[in-house]
């Protein structure tokens, strides 16, 4: 039985692809820092013998990502499949945030990944098999979402996992890695980061459920990059392809109405990506 790895599993993205791969079989390794959460997710997620673990960790502290990696270093019972999903988002714009909120944005969304893929793929590479799911944005791609240290830490994702998917080493070694750039995902990430769901229309927004089927089916199929949904795919190569001075008219600034001299502490976000 395969064993898959889901960080930020107790909601969204996260808990979507937990329930997606436990109907294929796996079995999970489910971490977030709610236990509780994480308790009920794996209660009610189908089980064909072996039961998903839960491992609580907190994955913006060095602390968390040890204990993560540890696991994922066990080679007496492997782990399969990785899945960075685990995320935040800063919930004002970046002049009216504390550093150390950005400074857990970087944290979570890109030292976590690089520390966890770390530990993950020598063993991966040395058994000839294996994947690691990344979940980024479709902001990844540029202009989209100003004023956010959130665009930039997925660019980071998506550049890392295209570098590592497509070098010889992991290619040879028959080891998938996929990177997935959901758009706006109905989940509660917005809702955390403060990121009014009104702003936007009915039709921008996907499933959880869509975009786990999505990145699971790419990742298969060996797609280094995949963006669910036809209006994500087109607006993906809008942002690649058009001359920034057409695409940045189309930015969202959250700082248009924001004060900047207002600098207070923000909550530490979500651990489910969109």
């Amino acid at each position: 039985m395969p064993t898959a790895l889901v960080t930020g599993a107790s909601a969204g993205i996260g808990r979507a692809l937990a329930r997606k791969l436990a109907d294929r079989g796996y079995r999970l390794v489910l971490v977030s820092r709610d236990v509780a959460r994480l308790e009920a997710v794996a209660t009610a997620l189908p089980a064909r013998s072996d039961p998903h673990e839960v491992l609580a960790a907190d994955l913006a502290t060095v602390a968390g990502c040890h204990k993560v990696e540890r696991r994922l270093q066990d080679e007496e019972d492997p782990i399969d499949l990785l899945v960075n999903n685990a995320g935040i988002a800063p919930p004002k714009p970046f002049l009216n945030n504390p550093v150390e909120v950005e400074e857990a944005v970087l944290d979570l969304n890109v030292r976590a990944v690089l520390r966890l893929t770390h530990a993950a793929l020598p063993g991966m590479v040395a058994r000839g098999s294996g994947g690691v799911l990344n979940v980024a944005s479709v902001s990844a791609l540029g202009p989209g979402w100003l004023a956010s240290t959130y665009p930039p830490s997925k660019s980071w994702v998506l550049a890392f996992t295209e570098s590592l998917g497509r070098s010889r080493h992991v290619r040879r070694s028959g080891v998938r890695m996929t990177a997935v750039l959901p758009g706006y995902t109905r989940t509660e990430f917005h809702t955390r980061a403060r990121i009014p769901a009104e702003n936007f229309p009915s039709w921008m927004w996907l499933s959880a459920d869509r975009v786990a089927e999505t990145a699971l089916r790419d990742l298969h199929r060996g797609r280094t990059v995949c963006i669910p949904g036809i209006r994500y795919r087109l607006a993906c190569w809008a942002l690649r392809h058009l001359p920034r001075p057409l695409v940045l008219p189309w930015c969202w600034d959250p700082s248009g109405t924001a004060d900047p001299q207002r600098s207070t502490a923000a909550p530490h976000g979500t651990e489910s990506a969109c």
